[in-house]
């Protein structure tokens, strides 16, 4: 399979004090460039131009709150600013959150980010979950798929849908 070229910047936010200091190393570790690359890639069905960026929960509260509204950090917030001939896109994603949500799923961080980063993928591409339940249902198909090429488990199957 051929996969779409990608240009990639990956960014780590200064961490919010000195517990977030001591959790960065697992963060960092949990996303090598490589493996970042290569989600992305499975993820896009053109070339992409994408900024996944890792931040601690107050900038991503700020975020959240200022683009939807809603007043906590969240796990991931896609901002797409095209679609064709390129997917560009900036992926923020709450280590903070991810690290809850990932212990409390009993999953690894990088189970959890390599999800996380193919769902934003598939939201800068047009895909929505929050539109419908057929929406939803083909959303959560597509992320199985890859994540299953990827060699991850079905991130659903132990925490369905809702």
């Amino acid at each position: 399979m051929k996969l779409p070229p990608l240009t990639l910047s990956l960014q780590f936010a200064p961490p919010e004090g000195a517990p977030a200091k001591a959790a960065l190393a697992a963060h960092r570790a949990a996303l090598p460039r490589h493996l970042v690359q290569r989600w992305l890639r499975h993820a896009l069905t053109a070339p992409g131009e994408i900024t996944v960026r890792i931040v601690g929960s107050e900038e991503g509260r700020a975020l959240n709150r200022d683009y939807r509204q809603r007043d906590c950090a969240t796990n991931v917030l896609t901002f797409d600013y095209a679609q064709a001939p390129v997917v560009m896109a900036d992926l923020v994603l709450c280590a903070p959150v991810l690290e809850q949500e990932a212990t409390a799923q009993g999953k690894s961080l990088q189970a959890h980010y390599a999800h996380l980063i193919v769902h934003g993928a598939l939201h800068a591409q047009g895909w929505e979950h929050e539109t419908s339940a057929a929406d939803a249902e083909a959303m959560e198909a597509r992320e199985r798929e890859i994540l299953t090429q990827l060699g991850f488990a079905d991130p659903y199957a132990a925490h369905p849908p809702g």
